[in-house]
C-alpha cells in the first residue's frame, strides 16, 4: 500500500503544467513570487501581487498525452481580498476502438477536467487561501464528477527572505463514480516547506516534505530490483532506514535570480529518481530544470522534468499583466 499511483481517482490533479513547478522538481508551494500560476499549487501564494494577470500553461507529456492550465487573478481592495479562477486540463489523446476480435469500430478520446476559484487574504506575516474544484473525467463512453479543496497558508519573515507554508490539498469527494456502486477515494496531499533567498547573493532555496499523510511508508521493495536468494529462491527484501523513509519525502530546489528579468531553476525529487531510476542505465529521473525570462510585458517560463531516458516532458507558462497594456 506505500504506492501512491493506482489507488484513487483523478490522478491528474498531481500533474502540475505550470513550467516553473516542473522546474522546480515537481513542487513550488514555498516560492514567494508574483507568479499567478504558482497559487494552483498553494492558495496562500495569490496576493495583490498577483491583480490582473492572466497566465496560461502547456506541458508536453508522454506520448500523446498533453496537459495545460488557463487562470486569472483579480484583487479587490473592499473585501481586501485576490480572487483567481480558471481551468486545468489533461487529454490523454485519441484511440482505436474496436470489437473482441479486434475489428476497427472507430475512435474515442479521453480528458479530465479541474475547474477551480481560489480566494486568498493577508494578515500581517501570514497569507492564508483556499481553492475550490469542481472536476469532471471522461474516459471513453465512462463519465464521473466530483469536488475537492486545498487549504494552504504561509508566513514570511521581516526581511521577506525567509518562508514557510504549509498546504493540503485535493481533500474531496467523487460526487459520481464511473461504473454504479464503485466509488473511489481522491489521493489528497499534506505538504510543508520552507525556503530562505541570501541578503546578498541571487540565490534562493528550498526544501519541501510531501505526501506527509503517508509518512515514512513511501517506499516499497521494487521486484526487477531484489537480489534472489540461493537458499529460498525469493526475493531478498529491502530492508529501508529511517533515514531512506524520511528522505522519499524530499524534495530540493533552487533558483538563481539575476533581477526581474531572468531567472534559472534546478530541482531534484527524491522518489521520483527511485521509481524511475534503471538498474542499468543512468538517466535523468528526478533531476528537473528550467529558466524564466521576462520580455517587455510578458513572463515566459520553461521546465523539464526528468523521467527515464528518452521520456521526460517539457512545459512552457506565460503570465502578462493585464493593466500594463491599459494607456497612461
Amino acid at each position: 500500500m506505500a504506492q501512491l499511483g493506482g489507488n484513487n481517482t483523478y490522478q491528474f490533479l498531481q500533474v502540475s503544467p505550470n513550467a516553473r513547478v516542473a522546474a522546480l522538481g515537481g513542487n513550488a508551494i514555498i516560492t514567494p513570487d508574483a507568479d499567478l500560476h504558482l497559487s494552483a499549487q498553494n492558495p496562500a501564494l495569490l496576493t495583490v501581487k498577483n491583480h490582473n494577470q492572466l497566465g496560461y500553461s502547456y506541458l508536453n507529456y508522454f506520448t500523446d498525452i498533453s496537459a495545460g492550465e488557463a487562470r486569472y487573478a483579480r484583487h479587490f481592495d473592499s473585501l481586501n481580498t485576490t480572487f483567481a479562477a480558471g481551468v486545468q486540463y489533461i487529454s490523454y489523446g485519441n484511440f482505436i476502438r474496436t470489437s473482441p476480435d479486434g475489428q476497427e469500430l472507430g475512435t474515442f478520446t479521453a480528458g479530465e477536467y479541474n475547474y477551480h476559484v481560489t480566494m486568498a487574504k493577508s494578515f500581517q506575516k501570514f497569507n492564508y487561501g483556499a481553492t475550490l474544484k469542481f472536476i469532471y473525467s471522461n474516459l471513453e463512453s465512462y463519465n464521473s464528477y466530483g469536488t475537492a479543496i486545498d487549504l494552504g497558508g504561509t508566513w514570511r519573515s521581516e526581511d521577506q527572505l525567509t518562508t514557510i507554508a504549509a498546504v493540503v490539498s485535493n481533500i474531496g469527494y467523487q460526487l459520481k463514480s464511473y461504473t454504479n456502486d464503485n466509488r473511489e477515494t481522491i489521493s489528497n496531499n499534506v505538504q510543508l516547506g520552507i525556503s530562505r533567498k541570501f541578503a546578498h547573493a541571487p540565490f534562493r532555496f528550498g526544501i519541501i516534505a510531501q505526501n506527509l499523510q503517508q509518512a515514512g511508508k513511501l517506499l516499497y521493495n521494487i521486484p526487477n530490483r531484489n537480489d534472489i536468494s540461493l537458499e529460498t529462491g525469493e526475493p531478498i527484501l529491502e530492508d529501508f532506514s529511517s533515514i531512506q523513509k524520511a528522505m522519499a519525502h524530499m524534495i530540493f530546489n533552487t533558483e538563481l535570480i539575476l533581477g526581474k528579468t531572468l531567472n534559472f531553476r534546478l530541482g531534484y525529487n527524491v522518489l521520483r529518481k527511485r521509481e524511475m531510476e534503471l538498474s542499468q542505465t543512468r538517466s535523468m529521473g528526478g533531476f528537473t530544470w528550467g529558466f524564466g525570462l521576462r520580455i517587455s510585458k510578458f513572463q515566459f517560463s520553461y521546465g523539464f522534468g526528468g523521467f527515464i531516458p528518452g521520456k521526460n516532458s517539457n512545459s512552457f507558462s506565460i503570465i502578462t499583466n493585464l493593466n500594463d497594456f491599459k494607456k497612461k
